[in-house]
């Protein structure tokens, strides 16, 4: 075989076969370009939403670390951040909390942070600096500043007291005066509000701590950078192991506790991630692609259409298949140079202009546009991997065509080899308009096809959107977030805060609420403030509290722990009493409550947690249905240091160097069998965890425990009396009672509605979009059908057929592409729904697939009126000219 150099006559003759087709040039960059547009829109609004979503999630977390290893000692920091999976680690010394007013609202953290955790963790001084360590400055941001009456002025002094020790029985109070040396604008949407000190006076103020093992004062939190955070679970599992440590087992040796920040998407998707998600992501990806194919490939096959007979030619005169082919693709190339940069600058817009659209309907405080250039690289890429798919099977018929066979080719035929006879396609029972119109779709079976799924895909998106708003279901949203209308409580309550009898709702403040009107259910949950134990077995206890002691203090603490006759040790627990309405309320995993609504029996109810999931955690509670359970009400105890046993006679003045510990003189052991398990919801549970929790009924609460504080009030409301409510508790709490706050469905109903807002108006943008292609498809497909049919149309106007009749059979096939579309979207809906049901409802647990069509008898008339418009007024352009002029014109 010869090779001769024509690569350069090849490229001149494909740009010049360009040029010569200006219309189609213009058709295939607005479809390249609306392609484009499509993907950058697409990635631009997901990357901006997705990005707002996390950074939302991150204050709520209280950072953007991947990750944290909790209660540890600084020898452990230098030593686990050093592990290479570790990009970067930054650690923090927990000091103690303000509660006193007027902090009793706010959730204020004082602390010593490393320089680079502190924009990790939003407490990056946005006037001065960080402290400096041997002085007395600590930075904070401006709502401690204003709660304080200080103005943010560089060098003020201001007094601040908060407990160490916080987390136990015995907190102790500490007063230092500091001097501002920084400060940061105040976020709304961070939970904590933070303090920082220099690590010089973090650790004076760790030491005046009493040295109990619950207490977390003084102890350091590493917070660590991974690689990604599509794995962030197991990655610190990984790190931890590599040093000898585990982070699953807690009553396992060398345990650390650990924690996974909840607001990446990532995080969130691994954790539900399954063969499911992997094949829902990969239908998406693909669909994507496809919706931009439809339209690319639909221009290129009638360019490739119309040109046949040139190619035809172009093969007379010696050029081969394979150079065909590379016209196609050069051509495709050049109208993607123009067509792909115009629709990444108009898609980045439109997807820019939309995301604060859509963010503004939730109730974020932060709307961040995504400037990731993955997102131009990605749009760009998936728009040239498309044009090039697409323009391959035209690139295939323009190869394989005949000079002969080009010449004689028409819509709906297909080139064939010599001497290879066409099927005459017979239509059954008479030529009636319908059956004609019929027979016309199936000539051309590809370009029906892909018009039909271009169709069908505008309209199954807009199904799966609707389907995907409808199936948020607020009421299990508010069953985690709000299960009632209206939850009263002491402000420290709501700042989860260690729960005492200086917390207590008292019986006036409930009654001046119940003088309102409109109250329905109601309840009192009263909360555990004397003292009671359990008795556990060491494995259990072990299992429990290594999360928080390292093995030489756990040892300690066993040591001198009480034990049972059969070695059962004391225990502290967490105790609920609930009346009625509050119990009709509880989750219940096995069992039944009705026993707890009986003071005459000894029942009790075990309490299971959840994790950030919603997950039950079935080892979170040792005791399972009809276990007997015994608790010991202390009335009076001992105090004693754990080295020798020395009795304590004054608690107030304590040996700071040596620990110690108590044992109960006087007490009663009373017996229960438990009667069910239950997760308590979170919005009416002690919103802290660290020992077993267990229900009673209300009256055998009080009758036991011998005390009556109520922990919450919690109530529901006539639909009409919700508003009158909201307002007086608004101002109840502000001006009349300060020291209580309150919590309401209404701001979770708004939360959950601009949540699902937000996903139908990206939605509805994209189905618009989608949409768009669809019927540009629609009209390309009915245009050139009725165009490259002229002499067609003619010859049978000519032999008898009327106007009326003409115009009849080309209705019939426009109508028959769109119902043929709304059968496939139907029979889709069907089969893709419940997949994507699945994979929404582990990503999202307020998610329930409700199966739906109304979108499809909504899209109907709009698709029947669209096939009946969009063919007569493509015939009605045609039609101008007389039949002798099409007849002439064709055979030309």
């Amino acid at each position: 075989m010869i090779r001769v150099a024509n690569k350069g006559c090849i490229r001149r003759l494909g740009f010049r076969s360009m040029r010569a087709a200006q219309t189609r040039n213009i058709v295939a960059v607005l479809a390249i370009a609306l392609t484009t547009v499509l993907f950058t829109s697409l990635f631009t609004i997901a990357s901006s939403i997705n990005y707002s979503f996390q950074q939302e999630n991150f204050r709520q977390a209280g950072g953007d670390c991947h990750g944290s290893i909790k209660d540890i000692t600084w020898e452990q920091v230098e030593e686990l951040r050093a592990d290479p999976l570790v990009k970067e680690g930054s650690a923090r010394m927990f000091l103690g909390m303000p509660s006193e007013v007027p902090f009793n609202k706010s959730h204020v953290e004082v602390s010593y942070m490393e320089p680079a955790g502190a924009p990790h963790q939003f407490c990056e001084p946005t006037v001065g600096t960080l402290p400096r360590e041997g002085t007395d400055e600590a930075a904070t941001d401006t709502h401690v500043l204003a709660l304080l009456g200080v103005k943010p002025e560089i060098g003020a002094k201001f007094t601040l007291t908060f407990n160490i020790d916080d987390q136990t029985t015995n907190p102790i109070p500490v007063t230092r005066t500091f001097t501002l040396s920084g400060w940061w604008e105040y976020d709304s949407a961070v939970v904590a509000n933070h303090v920082l000190v220099p690590r010089s006076a973090a650790e004076e103020i760790a030491a005046l701590g009493s040295g109990d093992p619950y207490s977390i004062t003084g102890k350091w939190t590493l917070n660590v950078m991974l690689d990604n955070a599509m794995s962030i679970e197991e990655d610190i599992n990984q790190v931890l192991e590599n040093h000898g440590y585990q982070g699953e087992d807690p009553q396992g040796d060398n345990y650390l506790r650990t924690g996974v920040n909840w607001g990446y998407s990532g995080a969130q998707l691994s954790n539900s991630f399954d063969i499911t998600t992997l094949l829902a992501i990969v239908v998406l990806l693909l669909l994507i692609i496809f919706t931009g194919y439809l339209i690319i490939y639909n221009v290129f096959q009638i360019s490739v259409t119309n040109d046949i007979r040139f190619y035809g030619l172009l093969k007379t005169i010696g050029t081969t298949g394979k150079q065909l082919k590379r016209i196609v693709r050069q051509q495709a190339l050049l109208l993607s140079l123009i067509g792909i940069p115009f629709g990444l600058l108009l898609g980045f817009v439109i997807g820019n202009q939309l995301t604060p659209v859509i963010m503004a309907q939730l109730s974020y405080k932060h709307a961040f546009v995504s400037f990731n250039p993955l997102i131009f690289i990605g749009a760009a890429l998936f728009s040239l991997l498309t044009v090039f798919l697409s323009c391959a099977r035209p690139g295939r018929m323009a190869a394989k065509v005949s000079p002969v066979e080009a010449v004689r080719y028409t819509e709906g035929g297909t080139p064939k080899k010599p001497g290879k006879r066409e099927k005459t396609r017979k239509v059954q029972g008479g030529a009636s308009l319908p059956k004609m119109a019929w027979a016309n779709l199936g000539r051309s079976r590809g370009k029906t096809v892909v018009t039909v799924i271009s169709l069908t895909l505008a309209v199954v998106l807009a199904t799966m959107t609707y389907t995907f708003s409808i199936g948020f279901d607020m009421m299990k949203y508010l069953q985690n977030k709000a299960d009632v209308d209206f939850i009263l409580g002491d402000a420290a309550y709501f700042r989860s805060n260690f729960y005492s009898t200086d917390e207590e709702v008292p019986e006036a403040v409930i009654s001046d609420v119940r003088s309102q009107s409109g109250i329905e259910e109601n309840g009192r949950i009263y909360g555990n403030v004397s003292d009671i134990e359990e008795f556990v077995t060491e494995e259990w206890y072990r299992g429990v509290w290594s999360k928080w002691n390292p093995p030489e203090i756990l040892d300690q603490m066993i040591a001198f722990k009480e034990r049972t006759d059969d070695g059962l040790l004391a225990d502290r627990v967490q105790l609920y009493g609930m009346e009625d309405f509050p119990l009709s309320l509880l989750d219940v995993l096995e069992g039944d409550l009705a026993p707890l609504s009986d003071p005459s029996q000894k029942a009790i109810a075990a309490v299971y947690l959840t994790d950030d999931y919603d997950a039950t955690i079935f080892g979170s509670n040792w005791a399972k249905l009809g276990d007997k359970v015994t608790l010991r009400y202390v009335t009076e105890r001992e105090y004693f240091y754990m080295d020798n046993g020395e009795i304590i006679e004054d608690t107030d003045n304590t040996d700071p160097n040596r620990s110690w510990t108590s044992r109960a003189v006087a007490y009663e052991d009373v017996e229960y069998t438990v009667c069910a398990l239950v997760q308590v919801p979170l919005s009416i549970n002690y919103r802290y965890y660290g020992a077993d929790q267990f229900v009673m009924g209300a009256e055998r609460f009080r009758q036991d425990t011998g005390t009556d504080s109520v922990m919450t009030y919690i109530f529901n409301t006539t639909d009409e009396a919700e508003a009158d409510m909201e307002s007086f508790l608004a101002e109840y709490t502000e001006s009349v009672q300060p020291l209580y706050d309150y919590e309401s469905r209404a701001t979770y109903v708004a939360e959950f509605e601009g949540f699902r807002s937000m996903f139908m108006t990206m939605g509805g943008a994209l189905s618009l979009i989608i949409g768009l292609v669809g019927v540009l498809n629609f009209v390309n497909a009915v245009l050139t059908g009725i165009l490259t049919r002229k002499r067609e149309l003619a010859v049978l106007q000519s032999v008898g057929m009327t106007g009326k009749q003409l115009k009849t059979m080309l209705v019939y096939e426009g109508l028959y592409y769109t119902l043929l579309a709304l059968a496939v979207s139907l029979v889709m809906t069907l089969a893709l729904g419940p997949l994507l049901g699945s994979v929404l409802g582990d990503i999202f647990w307020f998610f329930s697939y409700r199966l739906t069509v109304a979108p499809i008898l909504v899209i109907l008339p709009i698709f029947l009126a669209l096939g009946a418009l969009v063919p007569l007024w493509t015939y009605r352009s045609v039609s101008k000219r007389t039949i002798v002029e099409r007849l002439r014109e064709a055979e030309a």
